[in-house]
């Protein structure tokens, strides 16, 4: 509602609004209303030459009663007259009681739509952003039928002032969103790219914000964009003293439309971009101003999620780690939140996870300090995406520690995380089984069927772990007061295993009984039932108990119980153990097997937990080379998964399938490009190309293989020795169902893999939905081709295709060798034929940093061998390629030339191939 000028002179409207104010009563604002509607309503029906001041006073008052709530039915053909009205004030009044009142199927649009036109044929700028925001304002079909054709000439027009272009590009954007099919593209859309040349602040804003949206379904059109943008960035305000008024709303939606460009002159200058940023952030505040600050946050926080989403440059990764690292002390709440926000993402790359986790103190610290419990929780989620098996221990104690005094709302997802991490980093069987009593024992009624279910699975499957197990759940239940929980996992485990700790006197078996039973009673029906079972579980570890055993049976309170199931149990257990022989009662009670090797069903939990759109914390697209899963060796999974998320959110190797969910809306991602055209063929899209994603996966086993507007194929994987698991997300990330699905995997006619796909995808993805696709790799022998991923689907009846470079190179199936420095150099000098050496001299592509050097080897998966070459400059490596039919050792060497800024990369192995081969491989590293 406008404010009421005494220039305006609405006395009455001004009236009207205090006389309402000071009612005292509903029915009171009610009368007088009424009242005021039936004046109006006289005024409009018997008062023909009613002044442009009485029409704009009257129209004034019914938008105020709508706003207030009431239905208004009449006063729509005044406010369409004052339209035609030539004062701002009168015109201003038609278009917001329209733009507030009238539904896009009203009979008066055609009305509108005329008086619109002549605004904006006026070339008056006032009435034509008046207009212009009436368009956008109602955004019908109808409206966009009539003007979708005018508004881009207005748009480029070279005579159209600043304001005018700024309402064109947000009226086109309104809609284009409502209906794309409307918006004509033809040769202006090339002027529209030049916008972000443009000398006004706000039109280029405008144009940014219009071109992100356009680019998504012409990638083609727009190729140009990312040049100017980074062109655009690096004039304004990035090499100059930035101001509030140029940085945040320029270069912050410049950030949001560039991606990592191919041209490597343009490539190079988004780094100066980035470097720049990054580099005024450390010099000190010119301005103690509140907004001053927040606009260099602003940009800051922009530039590190664009360095974040361009996750190839190890030096900024680093830098913005260390930036956010003085923000996780700032006396600004919400600063603190970003900062941990920001650099749980930052932890799930590889060359920054190192860099974060020099800040695991003051993580904690806010862990145990912060008022918010938002930001504890953000805490709480670095601590989660930072842990590794160097501070699992660490990491995993002060989550315990904090649980004890946690918010009850997020007790539950601490819980979650501290039984992943326990599972994933445990080294010692021990530690996790304390880990999980430890967790049900502090936070039992926050412990969650999956928990204490797959600390059973893996106690089952673990002889070594059995004893102690039962010694520790025993020594646990003798607590005074003892969670359910903990019964529940106590009945199991001595019910099965109870017999290894039966020779001592302090834990025989009559006392484990009598103690299980005197938690009975005061269990629910499902754990008495369960301890039911344990009890006739004892009657075949330990006759001696057979006679109290059957008396608890045999009691009134079990065999006349309520529950049907806790009667049937004690029946049938009781038959069982009076008519069977010792024989056939062990046969029916012999210990359980191992549970099959199955997918961890505590991630799924914590993913669901987290729900659509979950924060990085759990997006590991990093693959710990220390992490292993705590049951060994590959595990079978379900081919398809379903989520709600717009893209591929690799949440962990062993993910249970979440609940179906509604498809996200449209546009939900971050869609820049599109490499899809209506055609069967692919077109180049404005993202990294297939090759250059493909390097990046030489060093890494997670991460995103392919994005575009459609589709995003993300990747996790794990080798070892010559056998690995793949798996392979496909997210949707349109609205449209996808039909036809059909990945497949295509063997070169040199490879010597053998890749087998669990089980077949399904035909259909819904719109924001993922599906997932299991593959298992054996390597038979040396190969130097990778497999191909063919993907074909229909979108909106048109075929598309895709075919891309399954990440399977050689260095996969490299198993780290550690030997002495003399025994490097005998087998260094036995591998001295020429046709045994590949050598290669290279200039760095990347800044020359020790730290980020060694974790690519350790990633490519050579072992890292110290004091052996006598410069400690050079990197020396170590390894064996294991294949079904041979394995072949593996000597490297890298001599950097940080002066030059080159590298001298040697590689030794018994076959040649292979030495050239992983030469070229790794030397694209650096």
């Amino acid at each position: 509602m406008p404010a009421v000028s005494k220039g305006d002179g609405m006395r009455g409207l001004a009236v009207f609004i205090s006389d309402i104010r000071n009612c005292k009563s509903k029915e009171a604002e009610i009368k007088r209303i009424n009242k005021e509607l039936a004046n109006i309503r006289s005024k409009f029906k018997g008062d023909k030459a009613l002044d442009g001041y009485s029409k704009k006073k009257y129209v004034c008052k019914l938008l105020f009663i709508f706003l207030l709530g009431h239905d208004i039915d009449f006063g729509h053909m005044e406010a369409v007259n004052l339209l035609s009205s030539n004062k701002y004030t009168e015109k201003q009044i038609g278009y917001l009681f329209i733009s507030v009142l009238v539904n896009s199927n009203s009979e008066l649009i055609r009305l509108i739509n005329n008086a619109i036109k002549n605004d904006l044929a006026s070339r008056n700028p006032t009435f034509m952003c008046l207009a212009l925001h009436c368009i956008a304002n109602v955004g019908s079909r109808e409206m966009g039928e009539a003007f979708a054709a005018d508004i881009p000439r207005i748009l480029v027009a070279g005579d159209s002032m600043d304001s005018v272009k700024q309402s064109a590009a947000l009226c086109l954007l309104r809609l284009y969103k409502a209906s794309p099919d409307l918006v004509p593209m033809g040769e202006w859309t090339a002027r529209v790219v030049h916008l972000l040349n443009d000398q006004h602040m706000g039109v280029v804003t405008a144009a940014v914000s219009l071109i992100t949206c356009l680019c998504k379904k012409n990638p083609d059109d727009f190729k140009t964009c990312v040049s100017l943008a980074v062109s655009r960035l690096s004039r304004v305000g990035v090499v100059s003293t930035p101001t509030v008024g140029r940085w945040p709303w320029c270069a912050c939606p410049l950030g949001t439309l560039l991606v990592p460009p191919q041209d490597a002159a343009v490539k190079g200058r988004l780094v100066e971009c980035l470097e720049t940023v990054l580099n005024k952030a450390q010099e000190p505040p010119k301005s103690k101003k509140v907004q001053h600050s927040n606009a260099k946050n602003a940009i800051l926080f922009e530039t590190i999620s664009l360095i974040i989403h361009y996750d190839s440059e190890p030096n900024l990764l680093v830098r913005a780690c260390n930036q956010l690292g003085q923000f996780l002390q700032h006396r600004e709440t919400n600063l603190r939140y970003l900062a941990l926000e920001s650099m749980c993402t930052l932890a799930s790359s590889e060359f920054s996870h190192e860099a974060v986790k020099t800040h695991i103190d003051t993580v904690i610290n806010a862990l145990k300090t912060e008022r918010d419990v938002s930001v504890r929780q953000r805490a709480a989620d670095l601590l989660y995406a930072m842990c590794d098996r160097s501070n699992a221990k660490q990491i995993v104690s002060e989550m315990l520690r904090y649980l004890e005094t946690a918010d009850y709302a997020i007790r539950e997802e601490i819980v979650l995380k501290v039984a992943i991490l326990a599972e994933k980093y445990a080294v010692d069987y021990s530690w996790y089984v304390d880990t999980i009593l430890n967790l049900i024992r502090i936070a039992g009624d926050y412990v969650s069927e999956e928990v204490w279910y797959r600390v059973l699975q893996i106690v089952t499957n673990r002889d070594d772990v059995q004893g102690y197990a039962a010694k520790t759940v025993f020594e646990a239940l003798q607590a005074p007061a003892c969670h359910e929980n903990m019964v529940k996992v106590g009945g199991y485990i001595l019910g099965e295993f109870g017999n290894l700790i039966a020779g001592d006197p302090r834990s025989s078996p009559p006392v484990q009984f009598s103690l299980l039973h005197s938690k009975f009673h005061l269990c629910s029906v499902a754990t008495r039932a369960l301890l039911l079972s344990t009890y006739i579980k004892f009657i075949n570890l330990f006759p001696e108990t057979k006679a109290t055993i059957q008396g608890v049976l045999r009691a009134g309170s079990q065999l006349r119980n309520a529950d049907v199931e806790l009667q049937q149990r004690a029946v049938e257990y009781l038959t069982l153990s009076s008519v069977a022989s010792t024989d056939v009662l062990a046969t029916v009670l012999e210990e359980m097997p191992p549970f099959p090797e199955r997918e961890s069903s505590i991630l799924a939990k914590l993913k669901r937990k987290k729900g659509p759109g979950a924060g990085s914390a759990l997006d590991d697209s990093r693959r710990d080379p220390s992490s292993h899963d705590i049951n060994g060796g590959v595990e079978p999974t379900p081919s398809t998964v379903s989520t709600p998320s717009p893209s591929a959110d690799l949440l962990g190797l062993r993910a249970a399938p979440p609940p179906a969910a509604p498809p996200a809306p449209s546009g939900a991602g971050n869609l820049l490009v599109d490499v899809f055209s209506d055609s069967p063929a692919t077109q180049p899209g404005l993202g990294p190309s297939p090759e250059e994603a493909f390097l990046r996966f030489v060093c890494r086993n997670n991460g995103v293989l392919f994005e575009n507007q459609l589709l995003q194929i993300g990747v996790k994987s794990e080798f070892r020795q010559n056998l690995g698991r793949m798996y392979l997300f496909y997210g949707n990330k349109t609205s449209v169902q996808f039909q036809n699905f059909s990945p497949t995997v295509v063997h070169p006619g040199d490879l010597q893999t053998h890749i087998l796909s669990t089980k077949r995808v399904a035909s259909q993805v819904d719109g924001g939905a993922q599906v997932q696709q299991v593959l298992n790799i054996e390597c038979l022998r040396d190969f130097l081709t990778p497999p191909l991923l063919s993907v074909r689907f229909r979108y909106g009846g048109a075929p598309q295709s895709l075919t891309l470079k399954l990440p399977v190179t050689i260095n996969k199936f490299f198993q780290p060798t550690e030997m002495a420095a003399q025994d490097f150099f005998q087998r260094w000098k036995q591998l001295s034929l020429p046709q045994q050496e590949a050598q290669k001299i290279f200039k760095a592509n990347h800044p020359m940093d020790a730290e980020v050097t060694k974790a690519k080897l350790l990633g490519f998966g050579s072992a890292l061998l110290d004091n052996v070459d006598p410069n400690p400059e050079n990197f020396v490596g170590a390894g064996i390629i294991q294949t079904k039919a041979l394995q072949v050792g593996c000597l490297l060497r890298l001599e950097p030339n940080a002066q030059a800024q080159m590298y001298r990369l040697t590689l030794r192995t018994s076959k040649e191939p292979v030495s050239r081969h992983l030469c070229e491989l790794l030397a694209q590293q650096f």
